[in-house]
């Protein structure tokens, strides 16, 4: 594996968006029940759990998401993939929930407007490059 890349400009770069299979939804969820297998993210905040769930484990209302992954290894310690990522969804009009794991970031998108998230995020990059 490749050191984890620091220099914004190069995260922007390298970032090589990837729309991921399946649809997911943000839900607050019972400390007591177990998680749905798939569950891809957790958060505790101060009124209790919330999971990022398959759909098909999330209420009916929920808000169905798909994900975006940057598959460039960003640093921790990286500054402005996130703001830029973001920025440019939010001129286009477009909600973006970024989750941060070790090694990538995650963009999660109302999944009508997915393959327009994809599309100025691969534009974001190509600009960069």
């Amino acid at each position: 594996m490749t050191d984890p890349v620091v220099e914004t400009h190069a995260m922007i770069a390298g970032m090589r968006p990837e729309i991921q299979p399946g649809e997911f939804a943000f839900v607050a969820w019972p400390d007591d029940k177990p998680w749905p297998e798939g569950t891809r993210a957790s958060c505790v905040e101060a009124e209790g759990m919330s999971l990022i769930v398959p759909i098909n484990s999330a209420p009916k209302d929920a808000v169905a998401m798909r994900c975006i992954t940057l598959q460039v290894h960003s640093s921790l310690e990286g500054v402005g993939l996130t703001a830029a990522v973001s920025g440019a969804l939010a001129q286009a009009g477009i909600p973006a929930n970024m989750v941060a794991g070790y090694h990538h970031d995650h963009v999660y998108i109302p999944s009508g407007l997915s393959d327009d998230a994809l599309n100025i995020l691969q534009g974001l990059q190509r600009s960069s490059k």
